[in-house]
């Protein structure tokens, strides 16, 4: 048996009840041909980058096994999430033996502080007087 993540980015937009639909789907086609371990949900979460002018997604984590001959039920969750409304984006991941559960997710809420960087305490002079010629004290009267 070989194990697998697949990590689901739902659209914030789309109605409740589509997204609930989307991942009873997801879950029902990995129970078929497969043994669900584990189905976490991680809820509304701020995206790294847009994705079609959206700034956040629903996040879902569902772990399962497979047969190590058995490729239809990863032929078929890629195809039917290329083509499915209301996912942003999705990746299957084949996870080696031994690793880790999936971490618990941060609370979400107000995201990370960027914390402002120090000021230097050293004085630069203004970069008309840098460019200026060096005056040598023994050249002044």
């Amino acid at each position: 048996m070989r194990l697998y993540d697949l990590m689901l980015l739902l659209d914030p937009n789309a109605p409740d009840d589509r997204r609930a639909e989307i991942a009873q789907n997801v879950q029902g086609a990995i129970e078929r041909s497969g043994t669900l371990v584990g189905a976490h949900e991680w809820g509304m979460r701020r995206i790294a980058y847009e994705i079609d002018h959206r700034a956040d997604a629903e996040y879902r984590l569902y772990q399962f096994e497979t047969p190590d001959d058995n490729h239809e039920l990863l032929e078929q969750l890629d195809h039917t999430l290329k083509i499915t409304d209301g996912v942003l984006r999705f990746r299957i991941i084949r996870l080696k033996p031994g690793s880790p559960p999936p971490p618990t997710p941060r609370q979400a809420g107000r995201p990370r502080e960027i914390a402002p960087e120090p000021e230097e305490t050293a004085t630069v002079a203004p970069r008309s007087v840098a460019d200026a010629p060096r005056v040598d004290d023994e050249d002044v009267d």
